[in-house]
Formats: structure tokens, sequence, C-alpha cells
């Protein structure tokens, strides 16, 4: 098996923050990164300890969502470069990892 060096990166914001559209058009318009995928979570918590959760009486959602997604480290690096002026600190996370090349 073929394998790449890649580096994953999940980003965790809330529904309310309006973040996910603006990190979403950079991500495919500017950094064109292979793929992002998009959680959202049915409850969470965070930085705020004040409790994200949906119920059937909630007019207005803000839920935790969770964007994630590799490429190779180099495109990685300015991704997050640009992400950090956006996304509070510590709430973007990222590993080393492998991916299996296409074909192989």
């Amino acid at each position: 098996m073929n394998l790449v060096k890649v580096t994953m990166v999940r980003i965790y914001i809330t529904e309310g923050s309006k973040l996910l559209k603006p990190v979403m058009n950079y991500l495919h318009n500017e950094a064109k990164l292979r793929g992002v995928t998009v959680f959202r979570a049915i409850s969470g918590y965070g930085d705020s300890g004040g409790e994200h959760c949906s119920s059937l009486v909630d007019l207005s959602l803000n839920l935790p969502l969770t964007v994630e997604f590799f490429d190779h480290p180099e495109k990685i690096k300015q991704a997050l470069e640009y992400l950090n002026k956006m996304i509070k600190p510590e709430h973007v996370v990222f590993w080393d990892a492998q991916a299996n090349l296409n074909g192989s």
C-alpha cells in the first residue's frame, strides 16, 4: 500500500457563531482543499460551560459544529495561518496522519 503524509484538522464552532459559511468559503475557494466534512452535534459544551443542545421547543438552534478536513501538510499550514485569525484559540486541533494514495 502506498501512503502519503497528511495533516488532519478539526475545528469546533457553533451554529450561532456564523463562522461556518466563511470557513467553508475559504476552504473551498481559496485553500482549495481536497474535501471538507461538517458534523452537526446534538449536544455539547465549550469554554463558556453553557450546554448547547436541541429540544422540540427550540425556535433557533445553536448546536455545536465540527469542521474536519485533511490535505498535504504544506496546504494545511497555510490554511491554519488564515483560520487562526477567525477561530477562537484552542478551537482548532490538528495532527499528522497518513492516507492511502489513489489506485494503490
